[in-house]
């Protein structure tokens, strides 16, 4: 595994489920994170209140991230008794979330997407393509980090990321 390859020195697997940021930087850690619950009741509980309707775009990734968002909906996670949804339609939305490495092909799909959300709008990475790139990093059929086409306002890493993983960073964030 990474971990073995770098000796712990790099890449480190943990048990620990807190570790989405509002900021790519933060991803770096040479110890705590800032508060991402300080960070967002600055700036985003006082625009979208107690509920979040969401639009969750796949952008060319493998579906596992997929997955773990749609686990939120089951009765063990159960997302909606927090106020947080996902929609159908961009338009009714007040965000999106966007899985996988943004394909050339996802590109302009994803922005007419955004672009159909009304103001103030959302915008969170879920997984390691659409932070970095992933396994793709490199590639010209990709956009290596959504944060290079859209402001991003929350990450959240992974490979992907575990459902207490996202249901952490959307509470902490947003509620």
């Amino acid at each position: 595994t990474c971990e073995q390859i770098s000796q712990g020195e790099f890449v480190r697997f943990t048990g620990d489920f807190e570790i989405a940021t509002a900021q790519k930087e933060h991803l770096l850690t040479a110890g705590d994170l800032p508060d991402l619950a300080q960070h967002s009741k600055q700036h985003f509980k006082r625009l979208f209140g107690r509920s979040l309707q969401l639009r969750q775009v796949s952008a060319a990734g493998c579906n596992a991230c997929e997955a773990d968002l749609n686990v939120l909906a089951t009765p063990f996670f159960d997302l909606g008794r927090f106020g947080i949804n996902f929609v159908a339609s961009p338009r009714h939305s007040d965000g999106i979330v966007v899985t996988g490495p943004v394909s050339r092909n996802m590109k302009t799909a994803l922005l007419q997407t955004y672009e159909a959300v009304p103001d103030p709008k959302v915008v969170i990475a879920v997984g390691s393509c659409t932070l970095t790139g992933g396994p793709f990093t490199g590639s010209p059929e990709i956009t290596e980090g959504l944060d290079k086409i859209l402001p991003v306002d929350l990450f959240i890493p992974g490979c992907p990321p575990h459902p207490l993983t996202n249901l952490h960073a959307l509470l902490r964030f947003f509620k």
